[in-house]
């Protein structure tokens, strides 16, 4: 949703090219009317209509090109607002819909019609710095991503200045300038390079068309933190302590929903869970987390060995000795203890083999880690690690 810089050279279409490009499928609508703000594009009734279109993806905001340059007091009153009603609409919509705000650029020299009213907006650096604050600051407000084509813009200009991004109207977008914000968009949108993008429009050069590509893609993939990509996405993570009474803290992000599973046929829906084992072994416990809006989800899986139950001093002094360790086809195991039965797990818990025997036979199994358990009467006495070479 904007106006004639997004409709120029067609933009989505461009996209759409270069999404194809990679074997990437992009399905697009648009109203982009010439000179479209925001404030209109709240109640044009083609807006609303193709917001509610369908079930979108990514809905993309593009402001009129120098409203969001205006003093900050005038943008808070005349743009914030609208991007704000714009937002909730989309949200309204379809809750798992994604908003980018498409951060335009400059005017090649300034914006000349209102420089005597706003000292910041007689050159190109200081017009692109205040369309830069503005659009960040809506994508901020409004937990929403930014598509940084006005950075990937001044990136171009500083370092490839025969490349000409404008129209001679020094404003609108050359050929250049659309296929640099399509670049933009692709990395913003998948998270992957558009460098190698065999789509490379009539009139732009090899030489060129890699340019833009590379620039598009380090000004997205280097800060994607900083545009808030996948900003409101849960990610999992948790910790543990404890002996078989185990405290369960959560160190997720972006999480609203909690569901762990104890590997044992119990679970929790609490953020930091305390769960007693009744049983030795080794638990592979999961953590789900859900965001606000149940719309995106991460997992988490850690190995939790609980050692402690059902011993008393005298087993929990047991000393084991394997050797070789590392081993390659056979180990040795000796204990101070006498009638033991020896156990050989994998890292997921299961039993590989149990015997009396204190040589065990490793030939079966492939390199990596595994756990000796040392049973005396059925009750777990000690646990070693081993390496299988």
């Amino acid at each position: 949703m904007g106006n004639s810089y997004t409709s120029v050279n067609n933009l989505p279409q461009l996209i759409q090219n270069v999404g194809y490009s990679f074997g990437d499928s992009i399905v697009f609508n648009q109203n982009t009317p010439g000179g479209y703000q925001f404030v209109q594009h709240v109640s044009n009734a083609t807006t609303l209509s193709k917001i509610k279109a369908q079930d979108w993806d990514f809905v993309v905001l593009q402001e009129q090109s120098q409203k969001p340059s205006f003093p900050p007091a005038q943008v808070q009153t005349d743009v914030y607002p609208y991007a704000k009603q714009l937002n909730d609409s989309i949200k309204a919509n379809f809750s798992c819909t994604e908003t980018v705000f498409y951060m335009t650029w400059g005017r090649k020299n300034g914006d000349a019609q209102n420089c005597a009213f706003y000292t910041p907006l007689c050159t190109y650096a200081g017009m692109q710095q205040r369309l830069r604050e503005s659009y960040m600051e809506m994508a901020d407000s409004n937990l929403s991503t930014v598509a940084p084509v006005g950075v990937a813009w001044k990136n171009v200009r500083d370092s490839f200045p025969t490349i000409e991004l404008y129209q001679v109207d020094e404003s609108h977008p050359s050929i250049h300038g659309s296929y640099l914000a399509a670049c933009v968009f692709y990395a913003t949108i998948f998270q992957k390079s558009a460098v190698g993008s065999t789509y490379v429009p009539a009139g732009i050069s090899a030489s060129d068309a890699l340019i833009l590509q590379t620039v598009a893609s380090n000004t997205v993939l280097d800060s994607m933190e900083l545009w808030r990509i996948n900003a409101n996405l849960p990610v999992a993570d948790f910790g543990f302590s404890g002996g078989n009474s185990i405290n369960f803290t959560s160190t997720s992000t972006n999480g609203m929903y909690y569901y762990w599973d104890f590997d044992d046929g119990n679970n929790s829906v609490l953020e930091h869970p305390n769960h007693t084992y009744n049983t030795n072994g080794n638990y592979n416990v999961e953590l789900i987390v859900f965001s606000q809006d149940s719309c995106f989800s991460d997992t988490i899986s850690k190995l939790v060995s609980v050692t402690t139950v059902g011993l008393n001093k005298s087993e929990q002094g047991a000393k084991v000795k394997i050797f070789p360790n590392p081993a390659k086809d056979q180990l040795k195991v000796m204990a101070n203890q006498e009638n033991l039965t020896f156990r050989l797990i994998d890292i997921y818990g299961n039993i590989l083999k149990e015997q009396k025997e204190e040589v065990i036979d490793l030939t079966a199994y492939a390199s990596g880690l595994y756990f000796i358990v040392v049973l005396k009467d059925g009750e777990m006495i000690a646990r070693n690690k081993v390496i299988k070479e």
